[in-house]
């Protein structure tokens, strides 16, 4: 069995865990808020360009002074203007080929506009590189009675949308810190409700404490049906003798010790035997003809024992039958359970645990080793624990457990022990 380190308790173990899946959720909420910041001020950005430019295409005095001879006489003042007060970073009035008469630069004015010019007239929002760098900027055409007079373009550049961040930072580091110091606050809790369950155990011996239940439960459950069923016998051979029917009670008696020797007699053959594991098998061998289940177990002499202690061994072996004895009393006749001990390919040992049971359906394949999922309904026989275990035990022992269908059959592969 694996085992913790002593200073590694179940507690802080939860703690660690906690926090550090808080930690992750604030830094992927901190992402996807500044994700859907820039969003924002991109729409926004596109949105204003957008309305300026529009605005500017339907003042009357552009569409005046384009025919002007000296166009940048009156509209260069106008743009300078709007740039100033519109929270634009230019705006590019040119002519209907695209020369402009106006621009943030007045170096740039009389030289072709960067950018897309749509073949007909109509309005278009891009992001462009032109000579202040990237920008997100839109173009409206200018008319004056149904001709074409002019373009007019608006933009911002990709660096001042960057900086209209800036002021929204400090609102997602509140909401990331939030999220964080309740989520720790979380962890905390969780951590002394967990010492106060289980002190400073580590994880590990709690995982052991569980396997031990359940090895009590189970073994105790196959020992209390081998127990039930030799006393109806008993009292049924002694009934049998006080009538003078010596023969039949001889029979009963002799049928009984037939099928127990049958399966000591597998047990026993192997040439390393776990007895723990084998009183389980007799005890879940009385426990199937009590509940009216057919019981087959094939133990190969060469298969070896594996690294599991008696407490996992009888938890792994007993949650699995007791799963397929469950499924197969529950399901169709005729009813069934088959168990097999044999030699794996790696050299260690296959237990196989097979049933006639109903299978488990396919919706639920991919969580049935999942803790706290159950197919049982609520109560003693639903705990949602038994083949979390199992598959918590084979794992640590270096192993994997598989299920398969048509029939319903769990196949757990152990290292061998070395000797």
């Amino acid at each position: 069995m694996g085992a913790e380190p002593r200073g590694a308790s179940a507690a802080s173990l939860v703690f660690l865990i906690v926090t550090a899946a808080v930690l992750v959720l604030a830094i992927v909420l901190a992402v996807l808020l500044v994700v859907d910041a820039q969003r924002s001020a991109r729409a926004e950005a596109e949105e204003l360009t957008r309305a300026v430019a529009l605005a500017v295409a339907a003042a009357p005095t552009v569409a005046e002074s384009l025919d002007a001879p000296d166009p940048s006489a009156s509209l260069q003042p106008y743009a300078e203007t709007l740039m100033d007060h519109a929270g634009v970073d230019f705006v590019t009035i040119m002519t209907p080929d695209g020369i402009r008469v106006t621009h943030r630069d007045p170096a740039e004015i009389g030289r072709p506009y960067i950018g897309t010019i749509p073949a007909e007239p109509a309005t278009l929002t891009e992001e462009f590189a032109g000579t202040l760098g990237p920008s997100v900027r839109t173009i409206v055409p200018v008319e004056s009675e149904g001709a074409l007079v002019g373009w007019v373009s608006v933009g911002r550049t990709v660096g001042t949308i960057a900086s209209d961040l800036v002021p929204r930072l400090p609102i997602v580091v509140v909401i990331a810190l939030a999220v964080l110091v309740a989520g720790v606050a979380g962890a905390i809790l969780a951590r002394r409700t967990t010492r106060r369950l289980a002190g400073d155990l580590p994880a590990g011996t709690i995982r052991d404490a569980v396997a031990s239940y359940e090895s009590v439960r189970t073994l105790g459950e196959a020992l209390r049906a081998q127990t039930h069923e030799h006393g109806n016998r008993m009292h049924t051979a002694v009934s049998l003798l006080e009538l003078g029917r010596t023969r039949e009670a001889i029979e009963i008696l002799t049928e009984t010790s037939r099928q127990s020797q049958a399966l000591v007699d597998q047990v026993a053959a192997r040439r390393d035997g776990d007895p723990t594991v084998g009183a389980l098998l007799l005890g879940k061998a009385a426990q199937a003809r009590e509940r009216g289940v057919d019981w087959n177990a094939e133990i190969a002499p060469d298969a070896p024992r594996s690294t599991l202690s008696p407490v996992d061994a009888v938890s792994v072996v007993g949650n699995l039958i007791d799963n397929a004895l469950d499924a197969a009393a529950s399901g169709p006749a005729p009813r069934w359970v088959r168990i097999a001990f044999e030699p794996a390919d790696s050299g260690g040992v296959r237990i196989v645990v097979a049933d006639s049971g109903d299978g488990v359906a396919d919706e639920h394949r991919e969580r049935i080793f999942d803790h706290g999922f159950s197919t049982k309904p609520a109560g003693a026989e639903g705990r949602g624990i038994g083949l979390a275990l199992v598959r918590a035990i084979v794992t640590d022992a270096g192993g994997d457990i598989a299920l398969s269908a048509a029939p319903t059959a769990f196949t757990v592969t152990l290292p061998g022990r070395r000797s």
